[in-house]
């Protein structure tokens, strides 16, 4: 099926949030990788999302260019034309932007988004993220707020962030952060929720100990009940709303955590970095199986079939699809696709 319009993707999310699933959101960084999603989603009968980072655009764009804008372009026009031969309904995201990459990364995919729009075709992106989590409070919040109603206004959903996810991705490196940052006040979800739901749909990151990339148990302590607490708090303050959350970090979480965020709100979990080693230990596997018929070894010609770059990086795609299904069973989406919405 095509890209969801927006109101499509509106519908995702509420089922989601009724019926204590969520969508994984998997990062792609090349037209390998979105296969492998598309691949593993079919193959789970799940609903998902496919989002770019900053550093995954410019990638995408090319050595010759670097443009994250271009860059994410070309993969939502891949993903949108690829998508409509896939039984499931398929969400495009970017992932964190930070504030000093907005002018060259979310800004311009809006403004594409509203010429497309002018001319009578369908949005781009379905969401973009707002990482102001640098920022104080109140100027997060402000900024957030000035960007939901440019969204709103072309029925874009809007993704911020409240709290300091630890860890590093795409060079941003939080790993300094004092512990406390990393968990969210429910003072400040309902300063978001105040602020941000009534300009239009948004999601919120709110933290609660996540950290990017893989880390052995015991060296970061998730509570998901924190959560609980900020959806209680809202509900108190906000005529009995809740919010739409999500959950950014998920790689090495347990089950019981990913489930209990489930319970708590969550209807996005981001996941990269163990599909990125998914990806990548099926080509080494290939490398050390082959490895003199990939490399021309004293004087040798090498296999032509070994070192074609198709046979390995069609096990990587199916290596990184198997982990895509993982992660909608772990988030309870499989089989659950909602069909034609």
């Amino acid at each position: 099926m095509p890209v969801v319009t927006p109101s499509q993707y509106l519908t995702m999310l509420d089922k989601a949030k009724e019926g204590h699933y969520g969508y994984a959101a998997f990062n792609v960084t090349s037209t390998e990788t979105a296969n492998a999603v598309l691949l593993g989603l079919k193959t789970a009968k799940a609903d998902g999302i496919i989002q770019v980072s900053t550093g995954g655009a410019e990638f995408l764009s090319g050595m010759g260019v670097k443009s994250m804008a271009l860059g994410a372009t070309a993969l939502a026009d891949y993903v949108h034309f690829m998508a409509q031969h896939y039984d499931v309904n398929v969400a495009l995201h970017t992932d964190h932007c930070h504030p000093k990459y907005l002018e060259t990364f979310v800004l311009p995919l809006i403004a594409e988004t509203e010429r497309r729009r002018a001319l009578g075709q369908g949005n781009l992106f379905n969401a973009h993220m707002f990482d102001g989590s640098e920022l104080p409070l109140d100027e997060n919040l402000r900024r957030s707020s000035e960007l939901l109603k440019r969204c709103a206004a072309s029925e874009i959903v809007l993704e911020v962030e409240i709290g300091v996810v630890g860890g590093e991705e795409d060079g941003h490196d939080t790993s300094g952060t004092p512990k406390d940052k990393l968990y969210t006040t429910p003072e400040d979800m309902v300063a978001a929720h105040k602020a941000l739901a009534p300009l239009g749909p948004y999601l919120l990151a709110a933290t609660f100990g996540n950290v990017h990339g893989v880390y052995k148990p015991g060296n970061v302590v998730l509570r998901p009940e924190i959560l609980k607490e900020g959806q209680e708090a809202i509900q108190a303050a906000c005529d009995g709303q809740r919010t739409r959350l999500v959950f950014h970090g998920g790689s090495g979480s347990s089950l019981a955590e990913i489930h209990a965020t489930l319970d708590y709100g969550v209807v996005k979990m981001n996941v990269d970095t163990d599909t990125q080693y998914a990806f990548t230990r099926a080509i080494a596997g290939h490398m050390f199986k082959n490895y003199d018929g990939v490399l021309k070894v004293d004087g040798e010609v090498g296999d032509k079939k070994a070192y074609d770059p198709r046979p390995y990086m069609k096990k990587a795609e199916q290596s990184m699809a198997d982990r895509v299904i993982r992660a909608c069973e772990d988030l309870r989406s499989a089989g659950k696709t909602l069909g034609r919405i």
